[in-house]
């Protein structure tokens, strides 16, 4: 559902896919020797009053609890393989409103989604290969991605180039989870507006091209660049969000079914010292939506000892909003394209949080010990007033061979 994979996009933000694109973050998968075992647990919730379900009003208050664990093994030098699983269970009041009834069981869904991938090395051309697929479902919805990865590294390691070609295939229809019915059959509309299909189309797919340069200045300072072109059409909008119009109608949200987005990332990272390291982020984003935006972010991890490493953060983003975007009440019956998902309107947002990780060098049992544990916690504040906390919890534990 479009709102919660919002609130998980930008917990991905912080750590998952920050730690793929930025190559000494905290939450960076690393391979070794033999095993490496993650497990992460997160916990968000959120409070609001601009839910797209009601139209633009109403109670965003969302809970997501977030198991997942990812295993790496490297059996040589030359082949990788990895795998990500995990279960995302939401507790939402605004998707309850889908039937105006109170704990009905539009109010608790699970997201399940299991990620398979392998590289190669080459190592004369010094270029690592990968692929990946897997699937991710939930009542009202399925995806089946497949991804393609090419990694090269300069001969003195000093600049890397990487390319990733994703591609995403989505049916948006509600059953295959229903014992009653056990495959899609119908997409979900708010509950007074069942009187018709207001879509001839239940698919969406995506092309995702992500290309990075990882260039060593000097000793001190690290550049990474980050361009990417995301390219989406089918079905863009979500079946039960409600659209109030000025004349006192009522429709389903109306978005074109086609989208271009362009973000492009800059890091620099600086050693302050030998204890400090200084991670600046810049990102600039514009789609044919009309959404232009601004993401700036300043990391500090602090090497207290060698074991411990405390990482305060800080984020601000400014958003452009949709041209398709009003508030409740105020579009205009005869737009063709309208949405009162404040997600895209205009609006600022901040986060601040606090990392801290712990790396140990005690055995477990056998071969097996314990790598390291991270705790962090952010908070989230929006212009709109979407406030929403985020902790989460990382414990890695590998093995390897004598």
């Amino acid at each position: 559902m479009k709102k919660k994979y919002l609130v998980l996009g930008l917990l991905a933000a912080s750590l998952s896919a920050s730690a793929q694109k930025a190559k000494d973050t905290t939450y960076k998968k690393k391979h070794i020797s033999q095993t490496d075992v993650q497990v992460l647990f997160s916990y968000y919730t959120q409070d609001g009053n601009h839910s797209a379900v009601t139209g633009g009003t109403g109670t965003e208050a969302l809970q997501v609890y977030a198991p997942e664990f990812t295993v790496t093994y490297q059996r040589d030098s030359i082949h990788t393989f990895r795998i990500n699983a995990g279960v995302d269970v939401i507790t939402s009041a605004s998707t309850d409103k889908i039937d105006f009834v109170k704990s009905s069981a539009s109010r608790i869904d699970a997201r399940s989604h299991l990620d398979l991938g392998y590289s190669h090395l080459f190592k004369k051309a010094r270029i690592r290969a990968g692929i990946h697929t897997g699937f991710s479902i939930e009542s009202d919805y399925l995806s089946l991605p497949i991804g393609l990865t090419l990694q090269h590294t300069s001969k003195d390691g000093a600049r890397e180039i990487s390319a990733s070609f994703q591609a995403f295939f989505d049916d948006l229809r509600w059953g295959r989870l229903d014992p009653e019915y056990g495959k899609p059959v119908k997409l979900i509309y708010p509950q007074e507006l069942r009187y018709k299909e207001w879509f001839d189309e239940y698919r969406r797919r995506s092309f995702n091209a992500s290309f990075a340069l990882y260039q060593v200045i000097n000793t001190r300072m690290q550049l990474a660049v980050f361009p990417e072109l995301v390219y989406q059409n089918g079905l863009l909008s979500t079946p039960f969000h409600r659209v109030y119009f000025n004349n006192d109608s009522l429709k389903v949200e109306r978005l074109p079914r086609e989208r271009w987005k362009l973000p492009l990332g800059v890091q620099l990272n600086t050693f302050a010292g030998s204890r400090v390291i200084l991670r600046s982020y810049y990102r600039f984003y514009h789609d044919n939506f009309g959404i232009t935006a601004h993401t700036l972010q300043l990391e500090a991890p602090v090497k207290i000892n060698p074991r411990l490493t405390v990482s305060p953060l800080l984020r601000y983003y400014h958003q452009q909003g949709s041209r398709y975007f009003r508030a409740y009440n105020a579009h205009d019956f005869q737009e063709v394209y309208y949405t009162s998902d404040y997600d895209l309107s205009s609006f600022n947002s901040y986060k601040l949080g606090i990392g801290a990780r712990y790396v140990f060098y005690k055995p477990l049992f056998g071969h097996y010990s314990f790598k390291e544990a991270a705790l962090r916690y952010a908070y989230y504040k929006r212009s709109d007033g979407l406030h929403a906390h985020m902790v989460t919890l990382l414990l890695e534990v590998n093995h390897k061979r004598d």
